[in-house]
């Protein structure tokens, strides 16, 4: 059963990829959603495609007070947050290098701390009536590879991050943590180390599964009724061997 007429859902890496592909899903299942991303032509173009009351709020999640603003709109124009799906991320792959340091602290700021800091300034609105918090991981988070090894790092932190909180936080929120495995999304683009692009999209031309797919999939865990928590989804396309 389907208990989502009147929620809302906040989606953060909105503007593309698993979070635009999310909001649709969970507007089509009657949410109202907030469209949280830096690219604000982007979010306002969606928020008008799927309407029924949704809302964009520019911010990075590595700006706190840009969060604790967006959550105020959220309280304020929709009556606070229901749920929450950690989304943004990047995925700056390369060998590791001096050459790369601030690729790896940006991985780390957005990756990691952006979650951290985006559920800190949600949490209140999550636990009033019973709330669900969606991360959004990597089978990087349990498997490691050459060239990966910061990006593995951030989906690590994020996997024990969520098994913690989903103890801290029972029964008020629940928490499920989406482990995708290759998706066709901008992620390979960002990359900044040439060689490693190339090769990284190379992967994702031959094995891919649509955003799509992946959103279907948290729509599905959020609409189990509330004394069924769905705690870890590992997902890969059915070719990929890692």
């Amino acid at each position: 059963m389907n208990n989502s007429t009147g929620r809302t859902a906040v989606i953060t890496g909105a503007s593309s990829g698993i979070g635009a592909a999310t909001a649709r899903a969970l507007a089509a299942d009657g949410y109202r959603v907030a469209l949280l991303a830096r690219r604000a032509d982007r979010i306002d173009a969606l928020a008008a495609e799927i309407g029924n009351g949704a809302i964009a709020l520019p911010a990075d999640v590595t700006d706190r007070d840009a969060l604790v603003a967006a959550a105020d709109r959220v309280q304020a124009e929709l009556g606070g947050a229901d749920v929450l799906v950690n989304n943004a991320g990047i995925m700056l792959l390369a060998p590791f290098s001096s050459a790369q340091r601030s690729d790896y602290r940006a991985m780390v700021e957005v990756n990691l701390l952006g979650a951290i800091t985006a559920t800190e300034v949600f949490l209140d609105q999550l636990k009033d009536g019973g709330g669900d918090l969606i991360n959004i991981s990597s089978v990087a988070g349990r498997t490691a590879r050459a060239s990966n090894g910061v990006y593995a790092a951030t989906k690590w932190g994020i996997n024990g991050w969520s098994e913690s909180l989903r103890q801290e936080l029972l029964p008020d929120v629940r928490v499920t943590l989406i482990e995708p495995g290759v998706v066709d999304t901008e992620l390979p683009s960002h990359i900044t180390d040439e060689e490693t692009r190339k090769a990284v999209q190379q992967g994702y031309d031959v094995a891919a599964v649509k955003p799509e797919e992946i959103a279907e999939v948290i729509a599905f865990a959020l609409a189990r009724p509330r004394h069924l928590a769905i705690n870890e989804i590992l997902l890969r396309p059915a070719s990929q061997l890692g």
